[in-house]
């Protein structure tokens, strides 16, 4: 999934780099939330500038939309009806015709767009109230290539400028500018923003996102977890799964996901990053607690998501990386889009046809804008390089799963332990790695903290301090309850014994915990672990699944 020569749609252009702007923002933020500080996002009139989008035609859609409306205080008059086909692919025609002009008529009808004649006689969006759109399932999902001319499109050369197919959600985010160009890809003017979208100047750009499942019960689980979580919060672990080692076009993708365990670190999220056989992570594999995960790159749902007992954390947002990881949202099974969000995920972005790694969705910006209390729409956009091609966001546009960790209700007391960890990294983590983790230590030892000790753990070994990291996991061995989370931990320390070359302590403590494992998914885990302990060669895998193709996008 990488990158040679290609042009893109001219419109708009790009927006500069705001890396300075991020580093004095994150720091303007904890500073504002430890003070108590109400989070500015919080109080953005964002329900105002929401239209929801139904399909006439879809049983269950309306009631879905008018669910979603009362839940976030959406008034009725922004509740639209069109009467589209229910397959999930359509043609340019039928996108035409039955959502992009009908919608584009109601925007001007309802003055929620102000709008003017161009010089070369096309219409343009002067002003906007309306910022995010989201689409009710039922609503097509993708749009596939056109053969014939398309008037006034103007096709180039090049893998990415000779393409005119992409989702209905990413060609509508462009609905405003009323162009006739539909080949390529076109800059996102907020890729990479670190603003409200409200300060955003061009009045175009929509921020698209859908509520869709493989079943309506599921969307409006979606909708309730979400809600639940801004109030309650997000608590839970991340995992961040990166099957592949170093290989050729693949390093940006690598790069995105190593980036993402060092900011979690920041504000007390327990990661784990990496699986404890090659691969991504296994299907018997201790996924306790997930309320984050990231990875690639495989074309199924896999893993521990397979097995019947696995749930997210209720809230939790889901992103696996490929090419057609929303291909379908009506099977529970295929891709991973669907699947994930039927496994409890309230929120995930995917891709509805080959995008190319470059224009997919990054994971270390969603992450990032994600932990600064923007909305998961916000997040997504900011986090995409392209519109008007084949990214999926799929989740309440208006979800902030980190807005107000500060002004949070009561927790219940299973989940103090998340917090105590968060509230601890807000107010003490520190650049001198040696100074906090003994702070955090004795911290999480008098709270009987087991993720967070778990957590020390993990950050001592990524930083190849493998003596220290065994003395965190053995303590996390033995202040967890859970079988589960202890079969974790005791693969993470046999792992770490064997970078300190005594694979014979880590052979022990795996051989132990096989005897107590029972029938315990993780069972067959432990085995592979044994055998990599043991110098025993993996079997061969199967096939992999075809690298997208190498190409260079230039914007």
């Amino acid at each position: 999934m990488t990158v040679e020569s290609a042009t893109s749609k001219s419109l708009p252009t790009r927006l500069p780099t705001l890396n300075s702007q991020l580093a004095r923002a994150f720091s303007a933020l904890i500073a504002f939330f430890l003070i108590g500080g109400q989070s500015a996002f919080a109080e953005q009139p964002f329900a105002a500038a929401t239209v929801i989008v139904y399909n006439k035609t879809a049983p269950d859609a309306l009631e879905l939309a008018k669910f979603y409306a009362q839940k976030r205080g959406i008034a009725s008059d922004h509740i639209v009806g069109l009467t589209c086909s229910l397959a999930e692919e359509i043609s340019r025609d039928e996108y035409d015709s039955t959502i992009a002009n009908r919608l584009r008529e109601i925007f001007k009808a309802k003055k929620w767009w102000t709008t003017r004649e161009t010089e070369d006689h096309r219409e343009a969006v002067m002003m906007t109230s309306i910022r995010f759109v989201a689409l009710i399932r039922g609503i097509p999902l993708k749009i596939r290539a056109a053969l014939e001319q398309y008037p006034g499109d103007h096709r180039g050369g090049g893998p990415v400028d000779d393409r005119n197919e992409s989702s209905v959600d990413s060609e509508l985010a462009t609905l405003g500018y009323f162009t006739p160009q539909i080949s390529g890809a076109m800059v996102n003017p907020y890729f990479k923003s670190f603003k409200s979208v409200d300060q955003l100047e061009d009045s175009a750009v929509l921020l698209v996102c859908r509520l869709d499942a493989p079943t309506a019960a599921t969307v409006k689980q979606m909708i309730v977890d979400s809600l639940a979580a801004e109030k309650t919060g997000l608590w839970g672990r991340a995992y961040v799964d990166s099957a592949h080692g170093p290989s050729a076009g693949y390093e940006v993708g690598d790069k995105w996901l190593s980036d993402i365990p060092p900011e979690l670190h920041k504000v007390g999220i327990p990661v784990v990053f990496h699986s404890p056989v090659p691969g991504i992570f296994p299907e018997g594999y201790p996924m306790t607690d997930c309320a984050l995960y990231y990875g690639w790159y495989s074309p199924n749902i896999s893993g521990p998501f397979t097995r019947a007992d696995f749930r997210f954390v209720p809230g939790a947002i889901a992103m696996h990386i490929h090419s057609f990881s929303a291909g379908t949202l009506r099977d529970r099974n295929a891709t991973w889009v669907g699947p994930l969000l039927s496994r409890g995920a309230a929120a995930s972005v995917g891709n509805v046809y080959e995008p190319y790694l470059q224009l997919t969705t990054h994971p270390d910006i969603l992450n990032d804008r994600l932990l600064h209390g923007f909305t998961f729409a916000e997040s997504a956009y900011s986090a995409t390089d392209a519109l008007s091609w084949m990214g999926v966001m799929v989740g309440d546009p208006l979800y902030r799963p980190y807005a107000n960790w500060i002004q949070i209700e009561s927790e219940p007391a299973k989940l103090s332990t998340w917090k105590f960890y968060h509230d601890f990294a807000a107010r003490n983590f520190s650049s001198n790695a040696a100074q906090y983790r003994a702070a955090a230590r004795q911290a999480a030892s008098r709270a009987r903290n087991c993720p967070m000790i778990e957590d020390l753990g993990l950050m001592e070994a990524g930083d190849g301090n493998f003596a220290a990291a065994t003395s965190f996991f053995g303590q996390a061995r033995t202040c967890y309850s859970s079988r589960d989370d202890i079969l974790r931990v005791i693969m993470e320390e046999a792992e770490t014994w064997n970078k300190l070359k005594k694979p014979k302590r880590g052979l022990d403590l795996v051989r132990t915990a096989l005897r107590i494992a029972g029938d315990a998914p993780a069972a067959s885990v432990l085995r592979q672990v044994e055998q990599d302990l043991r110098g025993v060669p993996p079997p061969l895998p199967g096939a992999s699944p075809t690298p997208t193709p190498k190409v260079r996008v230039k914007f």
